[in-house]
């Protein structure tokens, strides 16, 4: 087969030579021909021959722009961000193949990109977007992905307005208007969202995560696949479409992430205070009457408390909607009564949840009474069932796990607390946020109602490391990376000091076989040297700028040599083992 590709990029630098690397060896495989017009700053560019274009059976267009598209009409088009080539180049061959439609030259205006989106219905391909971003944290993904969404909407040539759903409350917000004009609603959201005001209209659901490494295909695919959903069937409406059915069989993870989501602000707030109430000494808080006591008794006797039940509520509710958040919390607190702590509450949350739906879905009451099912029937059986199983059944086992986990985390040997403190860091590192990441996250979280701090010292410690070494990495290696990547470089540094590891994303999904191990050899380390530094952590979040509260993070100085030390690590053997940027000749044009 004869190929054109046509590679672009906005500032005509690092993308448009990462797409002709990728997809020239892949054509290769496949036995194609194939011709490059690479648009790039850094070489003239070759134009095609006329034979080439002529002899063309695929036009591959990556990046935004088709230069001088005229020349293409009748030929098969298929478009394509950068993306989409780099996890799998040969199946994205295939799949262009397959999927390229003959191109008129009506959705171009010289060198614009195309407003017809690849499987939308809509002869003009312009389609009215509305989309809700939420990540567990409410930091980073969230916003992240709500950028990706509206960039990739922008280059489609539709019209996108996102609304976050961060850890401040939701920002943004969409109007009754603009929802009732949108052509469909787009969710990327990892924890449970309200999507009672979407009733009628198409939606789509799908992570942050693909939201924000797939925007364009994520728009694409909710452009042919979105569903108007059934009252209360949460996430049948897509059903029939691959992505939507990934993440629904995700619900127990989705489900644990809301819990943690809301139990957050607890756990920073009490911790916080539990750490200003040292600063008038460590014993200060034990004299009633006291600053420090009463500093104690709304950290540790009230945030610190409800940690548990609100886990245990949220979870409830994620499954159940609200009917579950009354038996959740009551499970979650008898939890935290029982000893049997955040693992209690999460057994707590699920069994609540659980008991709630299954009841909403099974007891089946005459239309008289049908009103007291929410208010009355539905809270009385399922918080007796959940209180009754945790009391006689899961309390007593569980509290003992709990505390058998504590004791030998507390009497570690320096040898196991290293192991421990290197394994956190490298699962905080190993997929930038997603579920490896997260699960090593709320692990320390749910340690800190148990008064274990050195897990989550560690945990956010390694956190930091991969978006500082990004940073490090683009200073050090300076002409290996291209003035885009060196500007998104000193972003990522000041994410990382935030603890905002997401900062690093960008850099993996254009080399994740170099990032990803240099990031997990630098977090292991730090994790490593904070567990054998005895570091303690109060708040689970707020990165370099925790130390602004004296107390909060014990002993300060090793603390932060261990994050010094992982960053550097990663950032210098990541600017060793990346590759410099192909010269302008090392890619034939025409070949």
């Amino acid at each position: 087969m004869n190929v054109i590709l046509i590679s672009t990029c906005p500032n005509g630098t690092a993308t448009s030579y990462l797409a002709v690397e990728r997809l020239k060896p892949a054509a290769e495989a496949l036995n194609w021909h194939i011709d490059v017009e690479l648009h790039s700053s850094l070489a003239r560019v070759e134009p095609l021959s006329a034979d080439a274009i002529k002899d063309a059976e695929l036009v591959i267009a990556v990046g935004d722009q088709l230069p001088d598209a005229g020349r293409f009409i009748g030929k098969r088009l298929y478009r394509a961000s950068l993306q989409e080539v780099l996890p799998e180049p040969e199946t994205f061959l295939q799949r262009a193949s397959r999927e390229a439609e003959a191109f008129s030259g009506d959705a171009f205006s010289g060198g614009a990109s195309p407003t017809v989106a690849r499987g939308s219905k809509n002869t003009d391909g312009k389609l009215n977007i509305v989309a809700v971003t939420a990540c567990p944290t409410g930091v980073a993904h969230t916003f992240m992905a709500a950028e990706a969404l509206a960039e990739a909407g922008r280059s489609l040539g539709h019209k996108v307005r996102v609304e976050t759903q961060g850890s401040v409350g939701a920002q943004d917000q969409l109007s009754d208007e603009e929802i009732t004009a949108a052509d469909l609603v787009i969710l990327a959201c990892d924890i449970e969202v309200n999507a009672d005001r979407f009733a009628g209209k198409r939606i789509y659901r799908t992570s942050t995560g693909n939201a924000l490494k797939k925007s364009r295909q994520t728009i694409e695919s909710a452009a042919a696949e979105a569903l108007v959903e059934s009252e209360g069937a949460t996430g049948q409406a897509g059903d029939r479409s691959e992505a939507a059915k990934s993440f629904k069989e995700k619900g127990v993870y989705k489900h644990l992430l809301t819990g943690v989501s809301f139990m957050l602000p607890m756990v920073v707030a009490g911790g916080l205070l539990i750490a200003l109430s040292f600063v008038f000494g460590i014993e200060a808080f034990e004299e009633e009457g006291t600053l420090a006591a009463a500093l104690m008794q709304i950290g540790g006797g009230t945030a610190f408390k409800l940690m548990v039940p609100v886990l245990a509520g949220y979870i409830a509710y994620s499954i159940a909607d609200r009917p579950g958040i009354a038996p959740g919390m009551i499970g979650g607190l008898l939890a935290a009564d029982l000893g049997a702590g955040f693992i209690g509450g999460i057994l707590a949350g699920f069994l609540a949840g659980y008991t709630a739906k299954a009841i909403i879905r099974y007891v089946k009451l005459p239309p008289s009474v049908e009103s007291l099912k929410p208010i009355l029937i539905i809270p009385l059986l399922a918080s007796l069932v959940t209180g009754l199983v945790m009391i006689y059944i899961v309390g007593t086992p569980v509290a003992g796990i709990l505390s058998a986990l504590t004791a030998f985390l507390k009497s570690m040997g320096s040898t196991n607390a290293v192991l421990l403190g290197a394994l956190l860091g490298a699962m905080m590192c190993f997929d930038l946020g997603g579920p490896v990441n997260k699960a090593a996250y709320t692990f320390g979280v749910g340690l800190l109602a148990s008064e274990t701090y050195a897990p989550m010292a560690a945990i956010m410690a390694a956190g930091m490391v991969p978006a500082i070494g990004m940073g490090i990495a683009t200073f050090v290696a300076r002409n290996k990376f291209a003035v885009a990547e060196r500007e998104a470089g000193k972003a990522s540094f000041v994410l990382g000091l935030c603890f905002i590891t997401e900062g690093a994303i960008p850099f993996a999904a254009k080399d994740p076989l170099r990032v990803i191990p240099a990031s997990m050899l630098g977090g292991a380390l730090t994790g490593a040297l904070s567990m054998l530094f005895g570091a303690q952590l109060m708040a689970p979040h707020g990165g370099i700028f925790v130390l602004l509260i004296p107390n909060a993070i014990t002993p300060v100085m090793w603390y932060l040599l261990a994050i010094v030390a992982g960053a550097v690590v990663t950032g210098l053997g990541y600017a060793a083992l990346k590759r410099s940027e192909a010269a302008p000749m090392a890619i034939t044009v025409n070949s």
